[in-house]
């Protein structure tokens, strides 16, 4: 039984947080986007992004520019199972305050052993989607099929560009048509872009088969007469942020949105906290 000072003080508590909670939902709306600048969104960065610096040296950079979501290349995390391996890159990225949402991009064909490695890695880091570039072939998914079923681990498919597998929307779309719930699409903006692709549409064509997303920036010029693609810094290009973030937003989008800029490998900072600003400058219009 609580005694009458337990009471009176559990009361007060119990008033007090009513009276913050209600003043929170009278705070400013610049206040609660400085509290969450990206609205929601599980806003990180591809580590390509920072293929210039060691994983240790990527992760500070990380932490620096106010991330804590990672989609990793294995060169900054290197695949293995061994639980002795899994616990120093555990132990890395939770030094970091890091979050590895997402991994690759890996390939996969009819070799389940090879595939069952990237499962049980991705498994074992806590790794909720694997972007990828698949074979085209019906055993390839059929093995996809089994593998994510089985280890509740998504599978993006990552579009390249001209010339690569996956090069229009249509591409992955046909290969994802009737298969398990968790097989889908890795949206690279940029390369969309390249291969003179909406972003926006491609969010909404793969809907809830969105488990990854690449911001990269992408010009279309027109150089002696013929239609050129340059990169560039993200706001500074074809991409429509604003219109990717609202369509996530609609499918309650809950995987990685990952900042991936490639260009500057050396000195990439100053330009990626750019790309970040119009992230943040996109997601307080929503």
């Amino acid at each position: 039984m609580s005694s009458g000072f337990d009471f009176q003080f559990s009361r007060r508590r119990f008033l007090g947080t009513c009276a913050a909670a209600g003043a929170a939902t009278l705070l400013p709306v610049t206040t609660l986007q400085a509290a969450d600048p990206y609205a929601g969104f599980k806003m990180g960065i591809q580590s390509y992004s920072l293929r210039g610096f060691d994983a240790v040296t990527a992760l500070k950079h990380t932490k620096t520019l106010g991330l804590k979501y990672w989609e990793a290349y294995p060169k900054h995390v290197p695949m293995g199972t061994l639980p002795e391996h899994v616990a120093t890159q555990k132990k890395m990225l939770d030094d970091a305050g890091v979050n590895l949402m997402a991994y690759g991009v890996l390939g996969f064909d009819e070799n389940e052993n090879k595939a069952r490695e990237a499962f049980d890695f991705a498994k074992a880091m806590g790794i909720k989607s694997l972007s990828a570039n698949p074979k085209k072939s019906k055993g390839t998914f059929d093995l996809l099929d089994k593998l994510c079923e089985e280890y509740q681990v998504a599978i993006g498919i990552h579009n390249h560009g001209p010339g690569a597998l996956y090069d229009k929307i249509s591409d992955a779309e046909e290969m994802v048509k009737d298969r398990h719930p968790l097989v889908g699409a890795c949206v690279d903006t940029g390369h969309y872009l390249r291969s003179d692709e909406d972003p926006v549409e491609a969010i909404e064509r793969f809907g809830k088969r969105t488990f990854g997303v690449h911001f990269k920036d992408v010009l279309t010029i027109e150089k002696d007469g013929k239609r050129q693609k340059q990169f560039r810094i993200l706001g500074e290009g074809d991409l429509n942020v604003l219109g990717c973030l609202k369509a996530l937003r609609k499918l309650d989008y809950q995987y990685s949105v990952s900042l991936e800029y490639e260009e500057n490998p050396s000195n990439p900072l100053s330009d990626i906290e750019v790309c970040l600003k119009t992230v943040r400058d996109a997601a307080a219009k929503l």
